[in-house]
């Protein structure tokens, strides 16, 4: 039975991230308390009317920090994802198309950064180049970058002797032309599919790096930095101040899952039954 073109995983996931990005656009202009000033209330106030998911050991709002981390770790994902999405799908194209000694070293520079994992590789980058978003942003897209570039360069050596690209070098067009005016939009979809999955990953490896204090500062609304800042508090009993950075990260992360699977089905004909 064929799928219809917006699955209930596309809903669900589309529906979840604009919730997020509502909240991020929110937090630009209100939150109910300062998110960067410490003790708008008592240290570790449980959930309340006046904190609705209460205050963490510097009396800081968890509410506003988290409305305010959601500009950071959906920032971060999206611009990280986009520049890796860029830059590998230009780099595997121009090795898929063209081949011979381009396609060479661009396929031997890939393998040996996908010798190191991608966790570690990043946490090493961060750890040289120091917190900041730009540095996390330009450390997680570098991170990303190979896997678009393997997956374009397969996409288009599959397609290059295709009837359409045939036909658009008989007619004249350049080699450039052929390779990205035809060959790489319609490679896209596999493309777009691992994309949102790798967001996912770019998000759970942005709160990672929080955690670990190898992200943005430590004062920072990050939902990692949130995490590592209530963990001592976990113990105590003062579990909110964990719990909602990580049900945030969850939830970003299921829902660039969900997308990311709706999109494998709308792009790959076996799927779709």
């Amino acid at each position: 039975m064929k799928r219809a073109p917006f699955s209930w995983s596309m809903r669900i996931g589309l529906g979840i991230l604009a919730v997020y990005a509502a909240v991020a656009l929110l937090a630009l202009v209100w939150t109910p308390h300062d998110p960067l000033s410490p003790g708008v209330g008592d240290s570790y106030l449980a959930p309340s009317a006046e904190f609705p998911l209460g205050t963490d050991r510097l009396g800081s709002d968890v509410l506003s920090r988290l409305m305010a981390g959601t500009q950071y770790n959906l920032g971060i994902a999206l611009v990280a994802v986009s520049i890796a999405l860029a830059v590998g799908s230009l780099l595997g194209v121009i090795a898929g198309y063209y081949g011979g000694p381009l396609d060479i070293a661009i396929s031997r520079g890939v393998e040996v950064f996908q010798a190191f994992p991608g966790v570690l590789f990043a946490m090493l980058v961060a750890k040289a180049v120091g917190p900041g978003v730009i540095n996390i942003i330009l450390v997680l897209s570098f991170v990303g970058i190979p896997d678009y570039v393997r997956l374009a360069r397969a996409e288009v050596q599959s397609r290059r002797n295709w009837p359409y690209a045939e036909a658009a070098r008989m007619v004249g067009n350049r080699s450039w032309q052929v390779a990205f005016r035809h060959l790489l939009p319609n490679s896209t979809g596999p493309l777009l599919a691992f994309t949102s999955i790798n967001a996912a990953f770019v998000s759970l490896v942005t709160a990672s790096l929080g955690f670990l204090g190898l992200g943005l500062s430590p004062n920072t609304p990050e939902w990692g930095n949130m995490i590592a800042r209530g963990q001592d508090g976990v113990m105590t009993g003062e579990w909110w101040v964990s719990f909602f950075p990580g049900l945030a990260i969850l939830g970003m992360t299921g829902a660039f899952y969900l997308l990311g699977d709706a999109l494998s089905d709308l792009t790959d004909p076996r799927r779709r039954r």
